[in-house]
Parts: structure tokens; sequence; C-alpha cells
């Protein structure tokens, strides 16, 4: 078999003389990447550097000057607000720089190494943690690889999962901002031993920040503080980043206020609905139930505490109580509506707000009936006028119902039919009974009938009605029927009267329920809107999209 060819450097080589292969040898050596020569030079130099190297000292020159730590956040994520157990799930990056005076090196001694990457538990590190983390571990973060330069600066950038607590207030749920703080420190080393400093005045790093659907991160300002606890008397130093979030009220406005809005509304329009369809209450009752249902729902979303009572909750609760109240009133107004003049009676004072004054206020008006002002003010003077009128009547006329001038007039005709008697008869005491008998009969009934036979028996005792008493008796007799008529005609026109009272109250009942209910649906109109009106108005802000 024959052999191989040559590489075209290695017959590039072969093919010139000692001198020009020696200078073509170190040009490619030079061309070749320096990483080729970092093998055994790294290895010898973390032997150098770690050998020697204790973890547990401080890596300062002078024991008395403390150590300086740059800090710094890289906000990824906010994973989750949980408002129930207040705690922030965040991914974020922690950034720590720092200058190791043990880890120094020159890179022309060691095949121009200028950096190294160290695991964390070979070299010492600060013992940064989150203060306020409630994580199960408390340190949620991943330890990576420190980079260590020839300098001795080091840069650890450890990826985590956070954990934090935060105070979460809903009392302007859902338009509320919630700030929340990542509280960073080191957790033994006092502020003489090592100083933490804001690795930039803006606060965190949000430039690869992931958007949340729910959340709308306003911003993540920091600041140092120094801190003196009751455990220990010297300072520690640490570095608060504060979180500040706004919710995004785009999903709660559409799927949880519009559609309490429009089961409002629907309460509402049960107002307009005839009471004679039948369907009015049961309508009321329909809508609560369905916007009992709706608020089960609702109550899932809500934030399971106490400590405030959400903005949401509260219109809520007085959307419900319109509701319930709306049904209340429903059955009022169908109380009213079919009450009738056997069983209630209408009270003054219903007479006067319900059909006078209310109906005046809301521009209601009867069929035929203009109610103004100065139509509710002569009505009640004229009532006043007939009760005077009334009071003013004899008894006879206010039984009959009659007026005064008939009792005149039968008093006349009775005192003109006793002369004729008496002429006739030549007894003064026979005609004049009978004259008295005859004015009796006209001016009343059954009364009459009682001085028809009254007289006659006074005729009989005095002796004297042969002439009179003839012609009397055809007249007595039909004084009798004039009175058994009136009677059946004031029985007849009774009832009648009593009718059109009785059509006229139960009219009176179903226009102040209409009353009623033209007044439920402008009151329960306004109180829906102006609760609507103000729950926006009073939220620090109404839609983030």
């Amino acid at each position: 078999m024959a052999p191989a060819p040559a590489p075209a450097p290695a017959r590039l080589l072969l093919g010139l003389r000692a001198p020009a292969a020696l200078l073509v040898l170190l040009l490619l050596l030079l061309l070749l990447p320096s990483g080729t020569e970092q093998g055994p030079h790294e290895k010898r130099l973390l032997n150098a550097l770690l050998g020697p190297y204790n973890t547990l000292e401080r890596p300062v020159a002078n024991e008395s000057e403390p150590l300086e730590v740059k800090f710094g956040l890289t906000l990824q994520q906010i994973i989750d607000v949980d408002e129930k157990n207040q705690i922030l799930t965040t991914n974020a990056w922690l950034n720590l720089e720092w200058v190791d005076y043990n880890l120094r090196w020159n890179e022309t001694e060691y095949g121009g190494v200028k950096d190294l990457r160290i695991t964390p538990n070979k070299i010492w590190r600060p013992d940064i943690l989150m203060y306020n983390s409630a994580d199960e571990g408390f340190d949620g973060t991943y330890h990576t690889n420190v980079v260590v330069r020839h300098n001795g600066s080091c840069l650890y950038v450890p990826p985590g999962i956070f954990k934090s607590t935060c105070k979460i207030d809903i009392t302007w749920f859902p338009f509320d901002d919630q700030h929340c703080d990542m509280k960073f420190g080191s957790w033994t080393y006092d502020g003489n031993q090592l100083d933490l400093v804001l690795n930039s005045e803006g606060g965190g790093d949000l430039t690869n920040f992931i958007t949340n659907g729910e959340w709308y991160l306003l911003g993540m300002p920091g600041k140092k503080n120094t801190i003196v606890y009751q455990c220990c008397p010297e300072p520690y130093v640490d570095v608060t980043f504060t979180i500040q979030i706004r919710r995004r009220t785009l999903y709660y406005f559409f799927n949880l206020i519009v559609p309490c809005v429009l089961i409002s509304s629907m309460a509402l329009l049960g107002f307009t609905l005839p009471p004679d369809s039948g369907e009015k209450l049961t309508l009321g009752v329909t809508i609560l139930l369905s916007l009992t249902v709706f608020l089960n729902l609702v109550a899932e979303t809500l934030p399971q505490v106490s400590d405030a009572i959400p903005l949401l909750g509260t219109y809520f609760n007085c959307i419900m109580f319109m509701v319930a109240s709306s049904v209340v009133l429903t059955v009022v107004v169908l109380n009213y509506h079919h009450r009738t003049a056997d069983i209630h009676e209408m009270p003054q004072w219903i007479k006067s707000v319900f059909l006078q004054w209310l109906p005046w206020i809301l521009g209601m008006s009867r069929p035929g009936k203009k109610i103004t002002r100065k139509t509710i003010l002569m009505s009640n003077r004229m009532k006043e006028l007939e009760l005077k009128e009334r009071s003013s009547k004899s008894l006879l006329a206010n039984v009959l119902d009659i007026d005064d001038d008939f009792r005149h007039h039968a008093n006349s005709t009775a005192a003109a039919a006793a002369a004729a008697g008496y002429l006739r008869g030549g007894g003064a005491s026979g005609a004049s009974t009978g004259a008295l008998d005859e004015a009796g009969a006209s001016a009343g009934g059954g009364g009459g009938g009682a001085a028809v036979s009254g007289g006659a028996g006074g005729g009989a005792a005095a002796g004297a009605v042969a002439p009179a008493g003839a012609a009397g008796a055809p007249c007595a007799a039909a004084q009798r029927e004039l009175a058994a008529i009136l009677r059946e005609l004031q029985f007849i026109t009774g009832r009648m009267r009593k009718a059109d009272e009785e059509a006229e109250l139960i009219s009176d009942w179903k226009f102040a329920a209409m009353v009623v209910d033209r007044f439920c649906l402008i009151i329960f109109t306004m109180f829906t809107i102006i609760a609507t009106v103000a729950v926006l108005l009073s939220a620090p802000h109404i839609i983030v999209q």
C-alpha cells in the first residue's frame, strides 16, 4: 500500500532549507490560538492560587478596612403575586463584584491567562442573603462559578427563583399598586467588615424583563440602608430593591364590572314591568339569584384577606343591596296594586304623598287629571269646604244626603195641607194631625210610614175623621208607596255610590303602586350610576392594558 501524502505545511517545510523552515515554523506558532498554550499554565496558576488559599479569610490587605462589594439585581420575570399568603415570586439574577487580595497574578508569567472560572466553594465569597425570603431553603440561588480576573476582581452572578414576603394592600383592588421590597445584605459581616454598594444608582436592571399578563412593572429603584439591630451593636448594611407594580385592570373591568352593571340594569328594568303581567316578582328574584351565583364565582378572584375591604367588593355589595331592595320594593308595589276597598283603607298621608306631591315631583299624571301644585292646593281646599258644608247640615239632610231646603219645602207643604184639612173637616186637631202625617211621609221613608199610622190613631181618638179620613186614605197609601220607592232608590244609589267609591279607591291604590314603581326606578338608576362612577373615579387608575 502506498504511504499517505504528507500535509501541505509539512511538504512546504520539507521543500525549504533549514533557516527558511525555522522562520515559517515560528510564524505558524504565532498564528495559532493563544488558548492552545493555556492548558498547563492554567493548571499551574490554579495550583499556585488555591494551594495556600483559605476560604475563611476575608480577602483584604488591611483587616481594619471593610471589603467593598458592589451589588446589583437583574429582574427577569414576575412569576406570581400571592395576595392571600402575601408572597412575591420573581426570577432574578444577582450581581456581586469584589476584589480578592489573594487572587492576583501576573498574566505574563502564566502564558497570558487573564481570567479563571472557579467554583464558589473553593474561594471566599460574601454571604449575601435576602432578608425577607419566604423560600423553604431560604436561599433560592443557583451557585454558579465565580469569574476571577488577574487583578483580583471577582464577578459572581447567581440566578435564582426568589420568594419574598410582601405586604399586599388590596384596598383599591383591582385598581391597586403594590410596592414589594427585596432586602439583601450580609448575614454575618457587619458594616465595618463588608460594605455593600449599589452597582447602579438607577436601581435594578430591567433590560431583559419579560412582561407579566397581570402586573405592569413601574420601576425597581434601589436604596442602601445602614441599620443597627437590637441583637448586635454593630451597624449592618443592606441594599433594598423596591419592585413597583400596577395591576392590569382590563381583565377585571370586562369580566367583573361590566357583567355586574348589566345585571343591575336588568333589575332596574323590573320596575318598568306592569304588575298585572304576573312576572314582576319572578324577574326580580331571578336577577337576585343570578347575581348571587355571579358573586360566588367572583369571590374566588377576590383576595382572601381581611385587612381591608377591596373596592370591587364594596361595589358588588352595593349592587347586591340594590337588587335585594328592588325585590322588597317590588313586593310593596304588588301589595299596593292588588289592594281593595273591602280590606284596606287608604290613609290620608298616602293620599297626600303618593297621589299628589310625589306624582307632581316625578311629573306623572292620571288620565283626565293633570297633577300640578295648583290643583293639589285646590283639591285640599275643596275637601275642607266639603267637610264644613256637611257639618253645617242637619241630621236628616246628612242621612238622606239631601239639602236642608228640601226639609223647608216639606214643612211648607205640610202647613198648607193642614189648613185645607181644617176647612173641610171642621176639626182642627184631626186636620193638623193628617197634615203632619203627610209631611212626615214626604220627608222620610220609614219614619213617614210611622207618622201616618200614628196620625190615624190620633184621628180616631178625636172622633172627627169622617170627611177628611175618606179623602186622606188614598193619599196615605200613595205616600207609603213613594216612601218605599224612595228607600229603593236610596239603596240603589248607595250601592252605585259605594261601587264608584271602591273603584276609585282601587284606582288610587294602583296609581300609588305606579308612583312607587317610577320612584324606585329613578332612585335605583341614580344609585347604580353614582355607585359605578364613584368607584371608577375613586380608583387611582381605571384601565391599564
